[in-house]
């Protein structure tokens, strides 16, 4: 008990100083990805530019929404519901900042699990690609601390449930198929 204690002040600790602070440009930068997060419109985006490639591109596109899918209904429909965790206290959070902060649970992070999955299924069909999208899921969870919007512990269940997401997607035909055979 003493360690969830302990873990739960670190985890506080660590959104105060994220929140705080980090370099000046990150308050400009930040918000832009937040926008392009917000409704997934990055990865549509990503998807569109996939499925026009053809062939594997197409492939990639269509386990990256399944992913996308997969981790939208396991954090927002599932464990929000389950796990229910208040988001950081208003008075550490920068005023422009509380104007489009969700009311839904702070655990996990949806806007996280989303991007983890999409670059973690996308990876499974093209894994240069999925690096790529890797790359761009960590600006992600890191402005969902430095908004305020999430703890950090909240963000990396989002990136595990994220990865979870596309390993499920990833394996589930297979499963499937043998249940029919």
């Amino acid at each position: 008990m003493k360690v969830m204690v302990e873990l739960r002040a670190a985890d506080r600790r660590l959104a105060r100083r994220v929140i705080d602070g980090g370099p000046p440009w990150a308050r400009r930068v930040l918000p832009a990805v937040e926008e392009a997060a917000e409704h997934t419109k990055v990865w549509w985006a990503v998807t569109v530019m996939l499925a026009a490639t053809g062939g594997r591109g197409r492939v990639a596109a269509a386990a990256g929404v399944a992913g996308m899918t997969t981790a939208l209904l396991l954090s927002n429909l599932v464990t929000k519901q389950l796990y229910r965790r208040r988001r950081p206290p208003p008075e550490w959070v920068p005023p422009e900042a509380l104007r489009d902060r969700p009311e839904s649970s702070s655990f996990p992070s949806g806007h996280t699990a989303v991007a983890f999955a999409f670059a973690g299924a996308v990876g499974s069909v093209w894994p240069p690609v999925g690096a790529t999208c890797g790359v761009l899921a960590v600006p992600v969870a890191v402005e969902r601390v430095h908004s305020g919007a999430h703890y950090p512990s909240d963000v990396a269940a989002g990136a595990a449930l994220g990865l979870a997401s596309a390993a499920l997607v990833r394996v589930a035909p297979r499963l499937l198929w043998r249940r029919v055979l």
